[in-house]
């Protein structure tokens, strides 16, 4: 069960969902379209499988990103993670989640709904841990958890896209690199009882500063 659904992941991989036929999966899998039903009921209950698959191995970096320490270290897990994946030449170009859904006619809402509500859950994923940030003090008063889980969301399927356009890792790097270069940092309050001290107007500017 476990070859039959990496190879059917494979296979959705490279050429989404409807642009895999049930032929494409009987023969990759081995099987036959009735063994096929038996184990997965249908075409969409593989996708399904192939789905909840992909998201645990591939999505890997969100969860890491999830119990970072810091709210700049998950921005980090959650920018680096989509290069790492779509940088990678032995995985097929671009995002399962999005390309599954590419030239998805009417009778394929089911899998464009579904597909959409996991990118949905994505989002409300790192929503919830820039809240729990802003709670913490870590992220800056100014800043709303929910703009910026949408912004991160924005980039992580951005750079699925560029990927399945053919961008370079080194590409997908520097949209990454921009984006956490750009990230607004926690403003720390000084301890109680002690003052800034004032910068001195001869100091130069700090390597790395922002």
């Amino acid at each position: 069960m476990d070859q039959a659904v990496e190879r059917a992941l494979a296979l959705f991989w490279q050429r989404g969902y409807e642009g895999t036929s049930m032929f494409d999966l009987t023969d990759a899998l081995g099987i036959t379209r009735a063994s096929l039903y038996a184990a997965f009921g249908s075409k969409e209950g593989l996708f399904q499988r192939v789905m909840d698959r992909y998201e645990a191995e591939a999505g890997g970096y969100r969860i890491a990103a999830d119990q970072a320490p810091t709210s700049l270290e998950a921005v980090r897990l959650w920018l680096t993670g989509p290069v790492e994946l779509h940088g990678n030449k032995k995985n097929p170009p671009g995002c399962l989640g999005v390309q599954g859904a590419l030239a998805c006619g009417v009778e394929s809402d089911a899998i464009r709904s579904d597909l959409a509500s996991r990118r949905h859950q994505g989002e409300l994923a790192i929503r919830r841990r820039l809240q729990r940030a802003a709670k913490e003090h870590d992220l800056s008063e100014d800043d709303d958890p929910a703009d910026l889980s949408r912004y991160l969301s924005a980039l992580i399927y951005g750079m699925a896209v560029l990927a399945a356009g053919g961008a370079t890792r080194g590409e997908l790097k520097g949209v990454a690199d921009v984006a956490f270069r750009h990230w607004p940092k926690s403003k720390e309050k000084p301890k109680e009882g002690t003052k800034e001290k004032p910068k001195s107007k001869r100091a130069g500017r700090r390597p790395g500063a922002g």
